[in-house]
């Protein structure tokens, strides 16, 4: 089943689990507000400099589950990163005319945290 928010949040979601984050880029809002667990974030610069180097540290991706209607759609995922190889995450994202105007994303800062510890241990 597809809906337009859907169809923008799978959209957005290849793109940057597919290294093409440029293209990732022309689903968000030039006005996205992002609430992360390191806080909120407003503009798509903003944005831009909290994914952008996540996407470089990422090795691969599993979608979990996918649901939306006209406005909304819900992303449940697992990441695989160089520091860590299981990092599951969400996205709950409202739509616009095509672009993703908000986003909340929740994922656990514990694993990427227990990483870096390990590698200033080293």
């Amino acid at each position: 089943m597809t809906s337009p928010a859907l169809d923008a949040a799978l959209s957005y979601h290849r793109a940057w689990t597919g290294k093409d984050f440029e293209t990732a880029m022309t689903y968000v809002a030039d006005d996205i507000v992002c609430h992360a667990p390191s806080g909120r974030l407003d503009g798509a610069e903003a944005f831009r400099g909290f994914m952008g180097p996540f996407t470089r540290i990422l090795t691969g991706s599993t979608l979990l589950a996918a649901f939306g209607d006209e406005t909304t759609a819900l992303l449940m995922y697992d990441t695989a990163t160089l520091p860590v190889a299981s990092a599951p995450g969400a996205e709950l994202v409202t739509v616009r005319e095509g672009k993703i105007v908000e986003m909340r994303i929740v994922f656990d800062r514990a694993p990427f945290d227990a990483a870096r510890e390990a590698a200033a241990g080293s």
